[in-house]
């Protein structure tokens, strides 16, 4: 006999339960959303009040409600997308709770495809720009594990895929959490959707020798998936 599954949250639930999540962060997240609504609405009741659009009244307050409630919900999104991120700052395993945010077309292993016993971690996302290593860490025992990562990686798919490195971090040359997806996205279209599958493949293959790795031990954030539904009323 199977087990009923809980029925699905309603949007409104989504969106309190998102708000909730985001205001243990962001004290003034209330004052941004009314300040957006209010801002919007008047652009929106202005907007409708223009001659011949309808009636005198009905248009600007149809007009006000929507821009209003579209205005609040986008100053919403951004400023929950960023309580969060600053939620997972510092913890380990935060640079692939935030690449899970990434849409289609890209591929992201949620455990790491390489790590020390000092809690160094490589994880791996495969995408339009090729393959993306991105490591957490510090010093030469992260960079020495991103080299040989980097080489295993591209003697399986060759030299043709590119395979780019990014350090998770806010010190010279590293990327801050909150400009990861941004910096990974801007590395540029350089492999074909129909490419995918033959490195995804032959990346599966590379696993399947190295075999089974024992996961860190530790609490991991959990992905933003969830969190981005929530904003977006899902």
């Amino acid at each position: 006999m199977s087990t009923p599954t809980a029925p699905p949250q309603k949007r409104g639930q989504q969106l309190i339960q998102a708000y909730k999540m985001a205001s243990k962060t962001d004290r003034t997240l209330g004052l941004w959303i009314l300040v957006a609504f209010v801002v919007f609405a008047t652009f929106g009741f202005l907007l409708g009040a223009l001659p011949g659009w309808g009636p005198i009244w009905l248009i600007p307050v149809i007009t006000a409600l929507v821009l209003g409630v579209m205005g609040a919900l986008l100053v919403f999104g951004r400023r929950a997308q960023r309580a969060a991120f600053n939620q997972m700052e510092g913890q380990r395993g935060a640079s692939v709770a935030a690449l899970s945010m990434l849409r289609r077309g890209w591929k992201v292993n949620t455990q790491p495809v390489a790590f020390t016993k000092q809690q160094d971690m490589v994880f791996r996302v495969v995408g339009p720009p090729g393959v993306v290593l991105v490591g957490e860490g510090q010093g030469a025992r992260l960079r020495q594990l991103l080299v040989t990562e980097k080489r295993s990686t591209q003697r399986v798919l060759g030299e043709a895929t590119p395979v780019h490195e990014v350090i998770l971090g806010d010190g010279d040359g590293e990327v801050p959490l909150p400009k990861l997806l941004k910096h990974v996205q801007k590395l540029g279209r350089q492999v074909k959707p129909a490419e995918m599958t033959d490195i995804l493949n032959r990346l599966k293959a590379l696993d399947a020798q190295r075999g089974m790795m024992p996961i860190p031990k530790g609490p991991m954030p959990t992905s933003m998936k969830g969190q981005r539904g929530n904003i977006k009323g899902r």
